[in-house]
């Protein structure tokens, strides 16, 4: 089973290799950093990238939040599932380029997992 540093460690190198990828194809996009805390439980790793030759504007972001209690929307299909703790980590993307006959691009890859006391996650 991943361990949540293992899981944790694999999202944010995804978000640096895909930002050094990104600044390798579009050196002249600007890029802005906010490492951010979420109060309830977690944080992560905001990084936006405009003016660029390629990339008008765009969002390499990492998140790791968690919670002594899943959201009621989380658990609406799955209502065993209500009034765990959770925890969810991923990478997301969305890039808007220059040229208006690309397309937008928008990706998530996302861990997410609850427990229940003696469970396995």
């Amino acid at each position: 089973m991943t361990t949540t540093e293992e899981a944790r460690h694999w999202f944010r190198e995804l978000q640096d290799r895909l930002l050094a990828e990104l600044g390798g194809e579009d050196p002249e996009a600007a890029r802005r950093t906010d490492e951010w805390d979420r109060p309830e439980g977690g944080g992560g790793r905001s990084c936006v990238l405009d003016g660029g030759e390629l990339v008008e504007k765009g969002g390499v972001n990492f998140s790791h939040v968690f919670g002594e209690r899943l959201p009621e929307s989380a658990s609406e299909r799955r209502p065993e599932l209500a009034n765990r703790p959770f925890e969810a980590m991923g990478v997301s993307v969305v890039l808007h380029p220059q040229n208006p006959h690309v397309p937008a691009t928008h990706m998530n890859v996302r861990l997410f997992r609850t427990n229940d006391a003696g469970e396995r996650p």
